[in-house]
């Protein structure tokens, strides 16, 4: 394991911003992408001695992605998608999945990242029957976001709530629970919700040292739930099969040993009765 060394905490303006480590500048180093600071590559290689199958997870979070969003699109004919925590843009962006089964989508983006902000861009183009907007907004904020997603979406029709890597910046548990209810409540029956979360049931206790490790060095902190934790975040939704299962394992498109295929992070999909 390579020593890591904390960043000063006298940085102040563009400076502080690149001395700590940012979970979407770092899950887009993990990923193999290019916008990322030092800072971050330092952090993202540290956690990787810790606990060498976050990449893993990484690329199995952003694999579940795209194959909820084909299933979504493709075998139940959702076409709007209100995507909250989206991250830096990189390959199958929920748009570009969902567009090309149905170049009618509308999808709207959601994120408070000023990184993702400058590479928004990325997210805002579209097939010309379709659409794409990006909200800049917090998850603890809600009534911002789907007031903003109003002006691309139509609330009167199902709508698929992405929260993908999301929930688990949310640190009380209560809150987190409050923040779903209020966004499916906005939207109609025959919606979704599509989550990911980190989880200490799969990986143990390397988890959590991670993440201490995470939450004493880097932004925003992190924490891992349970399944019965996330259960409690489908509570009046029907879970789709094959119901809670590490993301790697959610309908996966060929069969795999499960031993190098679980990875340390549920993947979720609910319908709104």
């Amino acid at each position: 394991m390579s020593e890591y060394i904390s960043p000063s905490s006298g940085a102040s303006g563009q400076a502080a911003a690149t001395a700590v480590a940012h979970n979407a500048r770092v899950w887009n180093y993990w990923l193999g992408g290019k916008n990322y600071y030092p800072v971050d590559q330092q952090v993202g290689d540290h956690v990787l001695g810790m606990f060498p199958t976050i990449a893993e997870v990484a690329r199995a979070d952003r694999a579940f992605l795209s194959r909820a969003v084909t299933y979504l699109t493709g075998r139940v004919g959702i076409r709007q998608f209100l995507d909250i925590g989206t991250g830096l843009p990189t390959v199958d962006n929920t748009h570009e999945v969902a567009q090309r089964i149905a170049p009618e989508s509308r999808i709207v983006y959601v994120d408070n990242d000023p990184t993702v902000l400058v590479h928004a861009r990325a997210l805002l183009t579209s097939s010309p029957e379709g659409a794409t907007d990006y909200i800049d907004a917090d998850a603890h904020d809600p009534e911002t976001i789907l007031r903003g997603a109003a002006r691309t979406l139509d609330f009167d029709r199902p709508v698929a709530v992405m929260m993908l890597g999301i929930l688990n910046f949310v640190l009380e548990t209560d809150k987190a629970k409050s923040i779903v209810e209020q966004v499916m409540a906005a939207v109609p029956s025959g919606s979704y919700l599509v989550l990911t979360h980190p989880t200490f049931e799969v990986g143990g206790e390397g988890g959590a040292e991670m993440m201490r490790f995470w939450n004493e060095n880097a932004t925003p902190p992190i924490t891992g739930r349970d399944s019965s934790q996330i259960a409690d975040f489908f509570e009046g939704l029907e879970l789709v099969e094959p119901g809670i299962v590490p993301c790697s394992r959610w309908r996966p498109e060929q069969s795999a040993d499960e031993s190098e295929n679980e990875v340390a992070e549920f993947g979720v999909v609910g319908r709104k009765p």
